[in-house]
Protein backbone atom coordinates (compact mmCIF):
# COMPACT_ATOMS: atom_id res chain seq x y z
CA UNK A 1 0.00 0.00 0.00
CA UNK A 2 1.67 3.49 -0.91
CA UNK A 3 0.70 6.22 1.16
CA UNK A 4 0.67 9.94 -0.68
CA UNK A 5 3.23 12.43 1.13
CA UNK A 6 0.96 15.63 1.99
CA UNK A 7 3.08 18.92 0.98
CA UNK A 8 2.65 21.48 3.94
CA UNK A 9 1.27 24.40 2.48
CA UNK A 10 1.69 27.58 3.89
CA UNK A 11 -1.72 28.95 5.70
CA UNK A 12 -3.72 31.67 4.52
CA UNK A 13 -3.43 33.22 7.46
CA UNK A 14 -2.24 34.03 10.71
CA UNK A 15 -4.30 33.11 13.78
CA UNK A 16 -4.75 34.50 17.41
CA UNK A 17 -6.45 32.91 20.25
CA UNK A 18 -8.53 35.76 22.18
CA UNK A 19 -10.28 33.64 24.86
CA UNK A 20 -10.71 30.56 26.37
CA UNK A 21 -13.64 30.66 28.59
CA UNK A 22 -15.07 27.24 30.17
CA UNK A 23 -18.83 27.63 29.97
CA UNK A 24 -21.11 25.23 32.18
CA UNK A 25 -24.39 23.41 31.71
CA UNK A 26 -26.42 22.17 34.98
CA UNK A 27 -28.30 18.85 34.07
CA UNK A 28 -29.94 16.20 36.51
CA UNK A 29 -27.19 14.36 36.48
CA UNK A 30 -24.63 17.49 37.51
CA UNK A 31 -22.46 19.87 35.73
CA UNK A 32 -21.01 19.21 32.05
CA UNK A 33 -18.26 21.32 31.22
CA UNK A 34 -17.41 22.88 27.62
CA UNK A 35 -14.98 25.19 26.66
CA UNK A 36 -15.84 28.30 24.04
CA UNK A 37 -12.64 29.97 22.30
CA UNK A 38 -12.86 33.21 20.54
CA UNK A 39 -9.88 33.70 17.67
CA UNK A 40 -8.81 36.24 15.25
CA UNK A 41 -7.39 35.20 12.32
CA UNK A 42 -5.74 37.33 9.15
CA UNK A 43 -3.04 37.91 6.58
CA UNK A 44 -1.64 41.63 7.89
CA UNK A 45 -2.21 42.94 4.09
CA UNK A 46 -6.10 44.10 5.08
CA UNK A 47 -8.08 41.16 5.17
CA UNK A 48 -9.22 40.02 9.24
CA UNK A 49 -11.78 37.99 10.57
CA UNK A 50 -13.65 36.64 13.81
CA UNK A 51 -14.83 33.63 15.06
CA UNK A 52 -16.00 31.38 18.00
CA UNK A 53 -15.88 27.72 18.43
CA UNK A 54 -17.47 25.55 21.03
CA UNK A 55 -16.52 21.63 21.89
CA UNK A 56 -15.96 19.68 24.73
CA UNK A 57 -12.11 19.82 24.39
CA UNK A 58 -9.77 23.54 23.86
CA UNK A 59 -8.20 22.17 20.62
CA UNK A 60 -11.43 21.49 19.37
CA UNK A 61 -12.53 24.60 20.04
CA UNK A 62 -10.00 26.66 18.68
CA UNK A 63 -10.10 24.58 15.77
CA UNK A 64 -14.25 25.37 14.97
CA UNK A 65 -13.38 29.11 15.96
CA UNK A 66 -10.41 29.32 13.16
CA UNK A 67 -13.00 27.88 10.99
CA UNK A 68 -15.83 30.30 11.78
CA UNK A 69 -13.38 33.25 11.46
CA UNK A 70 -11.73 32.32 7.93
CA UNK A 71 -15.88 32.32 7.16
CA UNK A 72 -16.17 35.70 8.16
CA UNK A 73 -13.36 37.82 6.89
CA UNK A 74 -14.09 41.48 6.00
CA UNK A 75 -10.84 43.73 3.51
CA UNK A 76 -9.85 46.34 5.50
CA UNK A 77 -8.83 49.84 3.71
CA UNK A 78 -5.59 50.82 4.35
CA UNK A 79 -4.24 54.37 3.65
CA UNK A 80 -0.95 55.31 2.64
CA UNK A 81 0.13 51.31 3.89
CA UNK A 82 0.14 51.88 7.64
CA UNK A 83 -3.04 53.61 8.98
CA UNK A 84 -6.70 53.84 8.55
CA UNK A 85 -9.02 57.26 6.75
CA UNK A 86 -10.71 58.59 9.50
CA UNK A 87 -11.89 58.39 13.26
CA UNK A 88 -14.21 56.07 14.24
CA UNK A 89 -16.17 54.71 17.07
CA UNK A 90 -17.11 50.87 16.75
CA UNK A 91 -19.51 48.93 19.02
CA UNK A 92 -20.72 45.25 19.80
CA UNK A 93 -23.05 45.01 22.92
CA UNK A 94 -22.10 47.51 25.69
CA UNK A 95 -18.17 47.85 24.53
CA UNK A 96 -17.38 50.45 22.57
CA UNK A 97 -13.71 50.87 20.61
CA UNK A 98 -12.34 54.63 19.33
CA UNK A 99 -9.73 54.25 16.45
CA UNK A 100 -7.95 57.18 15.58
CA UNK A 101 -5.28 57.17 12.56
CA UNK A 102 -1.97 57.82 13.41
CA UNK A 103 1.22 59.36 11.79
CA UNK A 104 3.77 57.13 10.71
CA UNK A 105 6.54 55.71 13.38
CA UNK A 106 3.53 55.94 16.03
CA UNK A 107 3.03 52.19 16.05
CA UNK A 108 -0.18 50.48 17.58
CA UNK A 109 -1.53 52.53 20.90
CA UNK A 110 -3.98 49.65 21.45
CA UNK A 111 -4.30 46.61 24.54
CA UNK A 112 -5.39 43.35 24.60
CA UNK A 113 -7.79 42.24 22.00
CA UNK A 114 -8.04 45.49 19.71
CA UNK A 115 -4.09 45.16 19.72
CA UNK A 116 -4.57 41.32 18.22
CA UNK A 117 -7.44 42.30 15.52
CA UNK A 118 -5.03 45.84 14.33
CA UNK A 119 -2.35 43.70 14.17
CA UNK A 120 -3.62 40.55 11.78
CA UNK A 121 -5.64 43.47 10.30
CA UNK A 122 -2.00 45.19 8.95
CA UNK A 123 -2.85 48.84 10.14
CA UNK A 124 0.89 49.64 11.74
CA UNK A 125 0.06 53.16 13.21
CA UNK A 126 -3.11 53.79 15.11
CA UNK A 127 -4.52 55.22 18.31
CA UNK A 128 -7.38 53.70 20.17
CA UNK A 129 -9.29 53.62 22.82
CA UNK A 130 -11.89 51.07 24.40
CA UNK A 131 -14.82 52.46 25.94
CA UNK A 132 -18.07 50.89 28.19
CA UNK A 133 -17.29 47.07 28.44
CA UNK A 134 -14.24 45.30 28.49
CA UNK A 135 -15.17 42.07 27.84
CA UNK A 136 -12.62 40.46 25.29
CA UNK A 137 -15.24 38.99 22.62
CA UNK A 138 -17.14 42.67 22.08
CA UNK A 139 -14.02 44.14 22.41
CA UNK A 140 -13.15 42.64 19.43
CA UNK A 141 -16.24 42.66 17.34
CA UNK A 142 -16.47 46.63 18.41
CA UNK A 143 -12.82 46.91 16.42
CA UNK A 144 -14.16 44.82 13.91
CA UNK A 145 -16.88 46.60 13.10
CA UNK A 146 -15.11 50.03 13.52
CA UNK A 147 -12.69 48.81 10.70
CA UNK A 148 -15.81 47.56 8.60
CA UNK A 149 -16.97 51.13 8.52
CA UNK A 150 -14.31 53.03 7.56
CA UNK A 151 -14.56 54.60 3.91
CA UNK A 152 -11.48 55.44 1.64
CA UNK A 153 -11.70 58.74 -0.30
CA UNK A 154 -12.03 56.97 -3.42
CA UNK A 155 -15.08 55.56 -2.01
CA UNK A 156 -16.64 58.89 -1.50
CA UNK A 157 -16.10 60.20 -4.48
CA UNK A 158 -17.74 57.91 -6.16
CA UNK A 159 -20.99 58.09 -3.61
CA UNK A 160 -20.65 61.75 -4.21
CA UNK A 161 -20.55 61.54 -7.86
CA UNK A 162 -16.97 63.90 -8.06
CA UNK A 163 -13.64 63.36 -8.46
CA UNK A 164 -10.91 62.78 -5.67
CA UNK A 165 -9.83 66.34 -6.30
CA UNK A 166 -12.83 67.96 -5.95
CA UNK A 167 -13.47 66.21 -2.38
CA UNK A 168 -9.31 66.76 -0.75
CA UNK A 169 -9.85 70.15 -2.26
Amino acid sequence: MQTRKETPQKKEFDEKVIAVNRVTKVNKGGRQFRFAATVVVGDKKGRVGIGTGKANEVPEAIKKAIQSATKNVINVEIVNGHTISHEYIGTSGASKVLLKPALEGTGIKAGGAVRDVLELAGVKNILSKSLGSKTQINVARATLNALKNQKSITHVAKLRGKTIEEIVG
